[in-house]
């Protein structure tokens, strides 16, 4: 992944952030993987999930990877810049963390399900980082995109929040807030791993499990 020394640990203010642009950054068109378009509109019925849990890399391989998973992209969320481009949000300057984008169908996957694997596959207690990986681009975060959504993620924290508790660990630093604008990171992101099945991914669990059913749907 890209470093840039001296990169600021605090989300910065709107009037701080970088411009952006207007136009979106060019980007893939189709899933690497199953072939399908990665961009909207999808089929009738599907969910939007997003998260952040460090490096994107792995974090989508783990959610294409999931029966009833449509499909999936990476992308930059939860911050001011518009279009910001990769360089960008390593900077630190775009409010963006690294996320990935899960469109799946809740007939055959539920949210509750997807909110397990986000919690048990990276540590939501690190704050501005992820192991090795730091900078603002690497927090934990969980952008919702319905009150369904909202109400299970919060339920969930709070759930995974004691678990982590008695095994020792702080406080759950993720960031739980409504979805704003999903902006799809550049082509050669876009299922970095299918495509170099040798490269990075620092993904690494806690080792507590999940609990699941409380609380959530």
């Amino acid at each position: 992944m890209w470093f840039m020394s001296r990169k600021p640990l605090a989300i910065p203010a709107p009037h701080e952030a970088l411009p952006g642009r207007s136009d979106p950054i060019a980007t893939a068109q189709v899933h690497h993987v199953s072939g399908r378009p990665l961009h909207p509109p999808y089929p009738g019925g599907m969910e939007r999930a997003i998260f952040g849990m460090g490096c994107f890399w792995g974090a989508e391989r783990l959610f294409w990877q999931i029966p009833g998973v449509w499909v999936t992209a990476v992308g930059y969320a939860g911050g001011t810049t518009p279009n910001p481009t990769y360089e960008e949000t390593c900077s630190g300057m775009t409010g963006h963390t690294e996320a990935v984008l899960a469109v799946f169908d809740p007939a055959r996957v539920s949210y509750a399900r997807l909110l397990e694997i986000f919690w048990e596959n990276h540590d939501p207690t690190q704050g501005m980082r992820q192991g090795n990986d730091v900078g603002t681009q690497y927090r934990s975060a969980i952008y919702t995109t319905t009150a369904e959504q909202a109400a299970d993620a919060d339920a969930s924290a709070r759930a995974f929040g004691k678990a982590l508790k008695a095994a020792g660990y702080g406080p759950v630093t993720t960031e739980v807030a409504p979805a704003g604008p999903f902006y799809f990171a550049e082509a050669y992101h876009q299922q970095y791993l299918a495509k170099n099945p040798g490269g990075y991914c620092g993904l690494a669990g806690t080792g507590v499990s999940c609990p699941v059913g409380v609380g959530v749907r």
